[in-house]
This record gives structure tokens, C-alpha cells and sequence, in this order.
């Protein structure tokens, strides 16, 4: 069965929340502005759909949450990845270089 734009961009994203999530527990704002830095500010991910993400990988038994202090002082959640959310993690990057290949054969030179 085919992905759909929905469940391939949401697999997207959050594949990319548990790469940002793989060296260190982040909060909610930090996890956007991890996102954002690392693409080089190629990629800003609303808020909109980072915590439905979140939710979903907590829910699934990927990721672990627990309330922490920001280093400004206030409380927040903070998402760290399990062992399952790390073996999932490596099993989506290897299904999204797969992919990835695909789409630049077809797609042809830049």
C-alpha cells in the first residue's frame, strides 16, 4: 500500500525528531530551534505540528518525556529517545536514504 503526502511528511518529521533527539534531551522550543539550526534555517517546523509529533513518538514508546528546568529558570518538558526510538531511528534513515536515491534517479541532475 502507498504512503499518502500526510503519513509520508508526518513519518518525515518525525524521523527528524528523533535525529534531533539522538545526542541529547530537548525541550519543545529547543527541539524547533535544534530543527531550524541544523538545516542550515532551511526548515522551521510550527509548533502546530512538533507537539502532535511528540505526542504521537511518547505514545508509541520512542521517545520518554519528564519535567525539567530550562536554563532560563522555567519548567518544561523534556523528550529524550528510548532504545526502541533508536533502533526505529536507524531502521527510517536507512528507509529514507533508500528513498532519497530513488527520488534522485528519477528526478535526474540538478
Amino acid at each position: 500500500m502507498a504512503q499518502s503526502r500526510a503519513d509520508l511528511l508526518q513519518g518525515t518529521l518525525d524521523m527528524l525528531v528523533m535525529r534531533a533527539l539522538a545526542d541529547e534531551p530537548l525541550h519543545g522550543y529547543a527541539l524547533v530551534h535544534r530543527l531550524k539550526l541544523t538545516s542550515g534555517g532551511r526548515l522551521t517546523v510550527p509548533h502546530g505540528s512538533l507537539y502532535p509529533s511528540l505526542h504521537r513518538l511518547e505514545n508509541q514508546g520512542v521517545l520518554k518525556a519528564d519535567w525539567r528546568l530550562t536554563d532560563s529558570g522555567r519548567e518544561a518538558k523534556f523528550y529524550r529517545l528510548t532504545a526502541k526510538g533508536r533502533k526505529r531511528l536507524d531502521a527510517d534513515v536507512a528507509q529514507w536514504r533508500e528513498l532519497s536515491i530513488a527520488i534522485s534517479l528519477i528526478l535526474g541532475p540538478a
